[in-house]
């Protein structure tokens, strides 16, 4: 039972109590895995396209884009605290009294630390590190080895000092120009000017932590004249969080809700999935998606920006069928060759699933069910190939209904108990680098509302720490899994080369961050 107490903050987030009753019941249950058919491979699921046929979707998207409103959406809010938790975790054990920094590394065999400390020079924040030191440690410049490689740690993350940790990735610098370092975020901007801009306008949405948004704006401010010079772009910045009414309730180990110390009920922020709300209040004919930390240095994503083209001119391609079968529908006037041409394109282009019994409708029924089919949210999405690296990928995927779709799954949504589901999973040949752009208009121009095609079945049922205690969190379906499970999906093969995440700090020493 809620206390008036407990009701009142319930309202006040803009939640029910029978949304929060149905979040109890759902970490009880448990959740529900996703049902796999097979992996998505090129032919079956996943479309290869020729150089030449790449070259006319880019073409046609340049084409039409200048009629567009777009604009790029960037999910910010992720902190860096865990790109360096290997490097805590190095200040926490490493003790120069009992052993050398070379010992240490020898007996732990410990890589990360290896590869940062014999790179320290290649850094992008390198010379604003050292600059620190010599400014606040009067004898910096005659430290041994260890000792400047401990100093220089303790200065990129202590609080008194550069405190990088408690900055969002987003902030951090990425990438170094000569003597000028260059955040994710700046580079976010130009890169849109590459292939989301028109008109001469670039339009940016971030989502970010409240507490961070300050810093997005002091940052944008310092920047935006200097990247409006050199690109000739206005840019149109703006920001959100994620909002209270999608937070969610943990239960303990014993099922009870879990309380704060002042008998509070604890509301968690619940994953990506969240961030539907915040896409959703956007009214664009193209959004394209891109996570923060997915970013290369300036001359490595002019070639790298061709795919968002390629994947911006399949889906208006796409799109443009859709909106002329639809119209069509509307006057009444389709034969059955019609209607066989439209199921034809739902199953070979849109990987949609017709029903068996299609044949067998009437006119009237065959027009109702295209409709319900065709109109709805359209993404197009880069895949590449996978070569070892963790996360989700694209299925087929039985629902409860027993209907038949193409999806991005994550592993959390798999039941790797299932030796079946196992080997699906094996067999996959291909990943999710999160490289989206969506159409979230329909044929007559009106927006959709993205919440009517959510699976809330796909919700993700995690394990956390608070305050000491394990307790059972619940995230929303993904943003890009269970969010758009009833969107129509087309996806399209590109690049590893497109997909350069930085999860630790040592990912910045990859050729993809490095300035030739």
């Amino acid at each position: 039972m809620f206390t008036e107490k407990d009701i009142q903050l319930i309202h006040k987030k803009g939640i029910t109590v029978d949304q929060v009753y149905a979040q109890i019941a759902r970490l009880k249950n448990g959740m529900s895995y996703s049902k796999l058919l097979a992996a998505a491979t090129i032919g079956r699921g996943i479309e290869r396209f020729s150089e030449n046929e790449m070259q006319d979707y880019i073409s046609y998207y340049e084409k039409k884009k200048e009629d567009l409103s777009i604009i790029k959406f960037v999910p910010a809010s992720g902190a860096a605290t865990r790109m360096f938790k290997f490097l805590f975790q190095f200040l926490r054990t490493f003790n120069s009294d009992k052993e050398t920094l070379s010992q240490f590394i020898d007996r732990q065999n410990n890589d990360l630390v290896r590869i940062f400390f014999s790179s320290l020079e290649a850094l992008p924040f390198y010379t604003e590190v050292i600059r620190e030191l010599k400014r606040t440690v009067p004898d910096f410049d005659y430290f041994s080895h260890d000792e400047t490689c401990i100093a220089f740690v303790k200065a990129m993350l202590n609080k008194e000092a550069l405190n990088y940790s408690f900055f969002p990735k987003g902030l951090l610098p990425f990438h170094r120009y000569e003597e000028d370092m260059v955040t994710a975020f700046g580079e976010h901007l130009l890169e849109s000017t590459l292939y989301a801009s028109s008109n001469g306008k670039a339009n940016l949405h971030f989502t970010v932590s409240e507490k961070h948004q300050d810093y997005f704006k002091s940052e944008f401010e310092r920047i935006n004249e200097d990247l409006k010079k050199a690109t000739g772009v206005e840019f149109k910045v703006t920001y959100s969080y994620q909002k209270e009414a999608t937070e969610t309730v943990a239960l303990t180990s014993d099922n009870s809700i879990y309380r704060n110390e002042n008998d509070s009920i604890l509301f968690r922020p619940a994953g990506h999935g969240a961030l539907l709300e915040n896409l959703n209040d956007l009214d664009y004919d193209l959004i394209f998606i891109k996570n923060i930390d997915n970013i290369t240095v300036a001359d490595k994503n002019v070639a790298i920006s061709e795919y968002k083209k390629l994947l911006a001119g399949v889906l208006l391609s796409v799109q443009e069928k859709v909106f002329a079968y639809l119209n069509k529908l509307d006057k009444n006037d389709c034969d059955d060759e019609d209607f066989k041409i439209m199921a034809l394109f739902l199953i070979h282009r849109l990987n949609v699933t017709v029903s068996p019994d299609f044949d067998d409708y009437n006119s009237d029924r065959k027009s109702a069910y295209l409709k319900e089919k065709l109109n709805r949210p359209i993404r197009v999405c880069g895949m590449v190939k996978n070569e070892g690296q963790p996360g989700g990928g694209p299925f087929w995927v039985r629902d409860n209904e027993g209907n038949v779709s193409l999806q991005i799954v994550e592993f959390a949504q798999i039941n790797f108990s299932s030796k079946e589901q196992q080997g699906i999973v094996y067999k996959a040949t291909h990943f999710n680098p999160t490289d989206l752009v969506c159409g979230v208009k329909n044929y007559k121009g009106e927006k959709f509302n993205l919440k009517a095609y959510v699976d809330h079945e796909a919700a993700f049922i995690t394990m956390k720490t608070q305050n000491g205690t394990d307790v059972k969190a619940l995230e929303l379906p993904g943003l890009w899994n269970g969010s758009m499970a009833y969107w129509n999906s087309v996806f399209v093969e590109v690049p590893l080369e497109t997909f350069n995440p930085v999860k630790t700090v040592n990912d910045l020493l990859k050729p993809a961050h490095q300035v030739e």
